[in-house]
Order: structure tokens, then sequence, then C-alpha cells
């Protein structure tokens, strides 16, 4: 369990130090951080069994959070086959890793709120693959579990507090989208 413990501090601590910068150079933080999943991806899944057992639905856990500039770091749980509402983070960067299992994550994007969104693409992320998106253009995603069997976990690093969102549901057929604001729920504190 040593490792584990060790793992998710480094995990923690990275994206502490590299998310001092307003606008962290996320492409290096993603490759510093998928270093340390690929190599420690089995002691990673052991660790975290409990987190994959518990079969309570999608769930959020805090691994880190720091003020000014401000960063969150976060574990979430997948149920098997899970899909997320297409949803924005409110105007943060972020980044998205995979500890555990697959993901696949869809994306839209747009050059202003006046504008309508476009495909922008889609990511499948197996541990230690991360998708990133900067604070300053409008973007949105979907991501789903591909597994039908298993919980999937991701590791989440955010400019600051995702607190408060928006979903979108397509209300005919792109690019029309009804927005919904949304309040995020933490299920409790990750202990390292």
């Amino acid at each position: 369990m040593r490792t584990y413990r060790h793992s998710l501090k480094a995990l923690r601590d990275i994206a502490l130090d590299q998310g001092r910068e307003k606008n962290p150079d996320l492409a290096s933080l993603a490759r510093e951080l998928g270093a340390i999943i690929h190599h420690n991806a089995q002691a990673l899944a052991d660790g975290l069994h409990d987190l994959r057992a518990r079969n309570r639905g999608f769930e959020r856990w805090l691994l880190a959070r720091r003020g000014r500039p401000g960063v969150s770091v976060l574990v979430m749980a997948w149920p098997p086959g899970y899909s997320s509402p297409s949803h924005d983070h409110a105007g943060l960067w972020g980044i998205e890793l995979s500890l555990y299992g697959a993901l696949e994550v869809e994306s839209w994007s747009r050059a202003s709120t006046s504008e309508p969104w476009q495909l922008r693409g889609r990511d499948w992320l197996g541990p230690g693959d991360a998708t990133w998106f900067d604070a300053d253009p409008p973007y949105m995603h979907r991501c789903r579990n591909l597994s039908r069997q298993e919980t999937a976990l991701t590791l989440h690093v955010y400019g600051g507090d995702l607190d408060d969102y928006a979903t979108y549901e397509q209300v005919q057929s792109e690019p029309y989208w009804l927005s919904q604001p949304q309040r995020a729920r933490i299920a409790g504190p990750l202990r390292v």
C-alpha cells in the first residue's frame, strides 16, 4: 500500500506545484502525471479498490484543494456504463487522466457564447492517458465509462473549485443546446 499512497501524494504534489501558474503548461502536466500513473497503475488500482467496489453511482472525491491561485485535485468514480451529461467547467482550465479503466471523452467548443457549439472530437483514455482544456474558450464535454462491468477511476485537476457549472441538453439538433445550472457535490476527502 505504500506505493499507492506515495503515488497519490506525488500526483497531488505535482498538480499543486504546476498549478501555481495562472495558465500552466497542461501538456507538461499531463506528461508528468501520466508517467506516475503508467509506472504505478497496478498499485493505484489496488489501493483505490474500495472506490471501485462501492457501487454508489458517480462520485467525486477531493484529493487536494488550494486557493490563490486556485487548484483542486479530485478522483472520480464512474460506474459501469455511466455517461455524464454534456457539461462545461465554468471557465476553469482542467486536465483529466484515467487511473483505472477506460473513458471516452466527447468534446465541443465555440468561439464565443453567441456562436453554436462545434464538435471538436473524441478521445479514448486508458490508464495514464489525458485530455485537457484551457480556461479561455467556451468548452464542454461528455464522459463515458466504456466498461459495462467495472467502475473506472479518473484524476481531475482544475484551475479552481468546480462548485458551479452547467449541463447542456440538445434541444433539436446541433448546434442548439439548453443550459441548466448545476452544483457539484463531493463525496468526501480522499486520505493519503
